[in-house]
C-alpha cells in the first residue's frame, strides 16, 4: 500500500469505509425487517382476539391494560413507521453502493494506467 500513490491510498481509505457504511447499514435494515416481522405477527393475533379479551401492552417495566383497538392502531402505525425506516435505509444502500461501485472503478483505473504496457497479464 505503501507503493500507491497518496490519491490511491486515500481512495482506497474511503472505499474501506464505504463498504464499512454498506455492512452497518445492511444490519440496520435486518433489524427493522424482523421488527416488522414481529409487529406483524403481533397484528395477526390481534385479529385472532376477541374484542373483550383482556389485553396488555408493557410501558417500562410495568403491563398496563390496553383495548382491543388501541392496541391495534399502535401496531399498524410503529408498521407504517418500520416500512417508511425501510425504505430510508434502502434508498442510502443504493447510493452507498454506487458509491462503491464509483470508487472501485476510479482505483482500477488508476491502478492500470500505472501498469506498464506491453506486460502479460
Amino acid at each position: 500500500m505503501e507503493q500507491l500513490p497518496p490519491q490511491v491510498r486515500e481512495q482506497v481509505a474511503q472505499l474501506q469505509q464505504t463498504r464499512q457504511q454498506a455492512q452497518m447499514l445492511s444490519k440496520q435494515k435486518q433489524q427493522l425487517e424482523m421488527n416488522l416481522k414481529e409487529t406483524e405477527r403481533a397484528l395477526d393475533e390481534l385479529s385472532k382476539v376477541g374484542k373483550d379479551t383482556s389485553l396488555y401492552k408493557s410501558v417500562g417495566s410495568i403491563m398496563v391494560k390496553t383495548d382491543r383497538e388501541d392496541a391495534k392502531e399502535n401496531q399498524e402505525e410503529r408498521r407504517e413507521n418500520l416500512n417508511l425506516k425501510i425504505k430510508q435505509i434502502e434508498r442510502q444502500e443504493e447510493r452507498v453502493n454506487k458509491q462503491l461501485e464509483e470508487l472501485q472503478a476510479k482505483i482500477q483505473d488508476v491502478l492500470q494506467s500505472q501498469q506498464p504496457s506491453g506486460e502479460a497479464g
